[in-house]
């Protein structure tokens, strides 16, 4: 099948897939004699895999480290992923992305009890301090 109806099965977009293959993720597919790519089953249930993957918040370069392990995951798409000795593609990676997902979580975190801290400190400030700004009381 051609990129657009691959990308198609796939949910994704054709490019997408151009871009999957240009950074390794997926392979480059058999061309046809005019030079088009041609995608079979097998392209496309990879395709669903990497784009389920970059859902789940991976990201391009965490997928481009395990692109020779993908595989794994599309023969079994019920494979867990997380047990150091699970043999499934970036069980490592995926703790890697949870620790960075935590971290940005805490940060975020902080960020919003300093902002909820300062716009709750209303009633000491002035009207013209920078929380009163964006307070709903201000004119």
């Amino acid at each position: 099948m051609r990129i657009g109806d691959a990308a198609a099965a796939a949910g994704t977009t054709p490019r997408a897939l151009r871009f999957y293959e240009e950074r390794g993720v997926l392979p480059p597919p058999p061309r046809t004699t005019a030079g088009q790519r041609e995608y079979g089953p097998d392209d496309v249930a990879r395709a669903r895999v990497v784009r389920e993957l970059l859902t789940l918040g991976l990201t391009i370069e965490d997928l481009r480290g395990v692109a020779d392990r993908i595989d794994l995951l599309v023969e079994n798409p019920q494979r867990r992923c997380g047990c150091p000795d699970s043999g499934v593609p970036g069980s490592r990676v995926a703790d890697r992305r949870l620790a960075a997902l935590d971290a940005e979580i805490a940060r975020l975190t902080r960020l919003r009890d300093r902002l909820a801290e300062r716009v709750d400190d209303r009633s000491g400030s002035s009207p013209s301090s920078p929380a009163a700004a964006f307070s709903a009381d201000a004119p």
